[in-house]
């Protein structure tokens, strides 16, 4: 296997625009114990109560590990004991879709957003999955990104390649950063110019649902405040649902010019990885998959793929459910 290159250039043959939750149920769960993880599945939703694991309370459910199916709604919660361990079960779990699309597609598109994600894909770039997987099939994109040079400690490109891309050897044509020099709007514009001629070429597959561009994996985290890309409780852009990419320059978190992709493109995907770390966030884990009693509706509850979501989050995240 080929070594990763030390930095990455963009693609030539592409445009130049291209440079790169208490619950009523029917039917018991069914329970399976281990000693490490406790496994519910529930028909009508990823809310497990007291009353369902009468013998679990749920700051103790968080430190044993539990794994809740939504199976009307394809969406999965796991929750696991250490960070460690969330980070070997979503390598595992990128891995598998990689192998999945690379055969039934020849390709497979991922999306990426910065933070502590990237952190979390570590196991990725060891053994087995460094040398195992096909990385001249992977196409990387960034679900949202900070108009800055790439080299600022800003940029959600330059966290991924230092932490990520850097150590694997994906064909440096395959990942698509944004033009930096461009402003915020120019920059969103040319972005989704970009995927648009992905889309035509067949590198990214169109939802027949939606009409919108309808990626493999995204792979996303989420703030303290419920935010997720650069899509931030209250603002604007949460009803954008025309635009693929879109700008924002009044961003409550610095810096205040990004790009964005918007929640069409987003819920078009096939498969979601929301990964949440911290007791930081555990609040808004409650109000998104637990009882509650805030009314406000954060950004991650809008998250809602054609395909699969799946939350990966640590007992702390958890530690309110």
């Amino acid at each position: 296997m080929a070594k990763a290159a030390s930095s990455l250039t963009f693609s030539t043959s592409l445009p130049k625009l291209c440079r790169p939750f208490s619950i009523s149920i029917t039917q018991p769960p069914q329970v399976s114990l281990n000693s490490k993880k406790l496994s519910c599945s529930i028909s009508s939703a990823f809310k497990i109560s007291r009353r369902t694991v009468t013998t679990t309370k749920a700051s103790s459910m968080a430190s044993s590990g539990i794994t809740t199916v939504d199976q009307n709604n394809r969406k999965v919660v796991e929750v696991f004991v250490t960070e460690e361990e969330l980070a070997v079960s979503l390598a595992k779990y990128t891995a598998d879709l990689s192998d999945k699309f690379a055969k039934e597609r020849g390709s497979f598109t991922v999306v990426v957003s910065g933070g502590s994600l990237i952190k979390s894909l570590r196991k990725l770039v060891e053994a087995p999955y460094v040398d195992s997987i096909d990385w001249s099939k992977w196409h990387v994109f960034w679900v949202d990104e900070r108009v800055v040079p790439k080299d600022h400690p800003d940029s959600n490109y330059k966290l991924a390649f230092d932490g990520f891309l850097s150590k694997v050897p994906i064909p440096s044509g395959n990942v698509y950063a944004i033009n930096d020099a461009l402003s915020a709007e120019g920059a969103a514009d040319d972005y989704e110019t970009c995927l648009k001629h992905l889309v035509h070429t067949g590198v990214i597959n169109k939802s027949s649902v939606s009409g919108f561009p309808k990626f493999d994996l995204m792979l996303v985290g989420m703030g303290p405040d419920g935010h997720v890309a650069s899509l931030f409780p209250g603002h604007p852009l949460l009803k954008e649902n025309q635009k693929w990419v879109t700008h924002i320059t009044d961003s409550p978190k610095p810096p205040p010019g990004r790009i964005t992709f918007t929640f069409p493109v987003i819920n078009s995907s096939s498969y979601i990885a929301l990964v949440v770390c911290g007791a930081g966030k555990a609040s808004v884990v409650q109000t998104a998959l637990g009882k509650s009693q805030n009314s406000d509706v954060f950004p991650v509850q809008m998250v809602s793929p054609e395909g699969e979501l799946k939350w990966f989050l640590d007992k702390d995240a958890a530690s309110k459910l």
